[in-house]
């Protein structure tokens, strides 16, 4: 997609859910759908008032980011990462992954592979003609990328008997994945974001660390190195030959506390050789945290790649200042030019259904602010 303006404002994908939809999520209520529905329309709302340029559905049909799956994919169940203690080979450290996070473990949902994985239903295609159908804004449609399912759905005691490995169940992801793409190209779709948060911490959690991205990457080999040649050659394979909307990864450091101590922290640099063999025209990066580190990395990606740039922190309460947006903008362009920027917060806003890093007036005056630096960013 080829913006008509610059610095176009965007989201990387969750808008916090009203409580009256978590609760009839909770309840799996007979108007479920119409109350996603209503939702759905107040997070394009809130997204068109903002002055946002490429909204998303905000997610609305989601418990978070890619648990979702298991209503959409056969062969697929949902459990708690509580529940998956009893499956796990290495207890004590899966003990000590969920002392480290800030989240009960109960309130965290990871779907897991029992079964032949293949789409039930569409992933997320039904969504975006929803979306479409309610807003003239271009929009941004966003899916668990092929890495984190093929990693973090595979729990051996459960899911050997159907796939001995994860690279066995990767075949059968990256087909759902294409499928799902094409079925989007094909629709129309403007951009189509991969959601890949586990590539950073295969970066900066090292080879004996233990993990605390949820329970992805449970099942990766000691090889930082070795995985991500694997992300690499996984999502080449989902986009292959695919052509249309723009094709974009995700890359953070974990968004389920306002806690910054319990994330992970480290600049991009090591993943960016990564990242530039990636057939891919955008690249969504968080950096309104300090824990990312400077954008001078980004002078190394590719030149005809997009950047995604993180200017605003969905996890604080604090609305960044617009001079404050437009300067960390400014300092970019040192190593990028205007016309390959995009602006979005680090991550999304709602990330779990039940555990929302934000509220939706928080979220509405983040969004606000960055479409008041792009202005300024455009008249200068």
């Amino acid at each position: 997609m080829k913006s008509s303006v610059l610095y176009p404002v965007t989201v990387v994908g969750s808008w916090p859910r009203p409580p009256w939809l978590v609760e009839a999520m909770k309840r799996r209520s007979a108007s479920l759908a119409d109350l996603q529905d209503q939702a759905t329309l107040l997070a394009i709302k809130y997204q068109e008032d903002a002055g946002v340029d490429v909204i998303s559905d905000g997610e609305q049909r989601r418990d978070n980011f890619y648990s979702f799956i298991a209503d959409r994919l056969e062969g697929v169940r949902l459990t708690t990462l509580a529940e998956l203690l009893d499956y796990v080979e290495d207890k004590a450290a899966f003990e000590t992954l969920l002392n480290a996070l800030d989240v009960p473990a109960f309130a965290i949902k990871n779907p897991v592979v029992v079964g032949r994985v293949r789409r039930r239903r569409p992933l997320a295609v039904d969504d975006y003609r929803f979306l479409r159908a309610h807003t003239r804004k271009s929009v941004k449609v966003t899916l668990p990328g092929p890495y984190l399912l093929s990693r973090s759905t595979w729990v051996k005691r459960l899911s050997e008997s159907t796939y001995p490995d994860g690279d066995s169940l990767g075949n059968d992801i990256v087909a759902v994945l294409r499928e799902e793409l094409m079925e989007l190209r094909d629709a129309g779709a403007d951009m189509v974001q991969f959601d890949e948060p586990v590539l950073s911490e295969l970066l900066l959690a090292g080879r004996s660390a233990t993990r605390t991205f949820m329970c992805a990457a449970l099942a990766a080999s000691s090889s930082p190195e070795g995985e991500l040649e694997r992300a690499v050659g996984l999502l080449n394979r989902v986009v292959d030959g695919i052509e249309g909307p723009t094709l974009c990864v995700h890359v953070c450091r974990g968004n389920w506390s306002r806690n910054e101590d319990v994330l992970l922290s480290g600049p991009y640099d090591g993943l960016i050789p990564y990242l530039n063999r990636m057939k891919l025209d955008q690249f969504v990066l968080e950096y309104a945290t300090s824990r990312a580190g400077t954008p001078k990395a980004l002078a190394s990606l590719n030149s005809r790649a997009q950047i995604g740039y993180g200017v605003v922190n969905p996890r604080t309460e604090a609305i960044e200042p617009t001079d404050e947006i437009v300067a960390r903008v400014r300092g970019l362009e040192e190593f990028v030019s205007p016309d390959r920027i995009y602006l979005n917060p680090d991550c999304g806003f709602g990330t779990f259904a039940e555990r929302p890093v934000a509220d939706a007036r928080t979220a509405f005056a983040k969004l606000a602010a960055l479409a008041a630096a792009a202005k300024i960013l455009r008249q200068n």
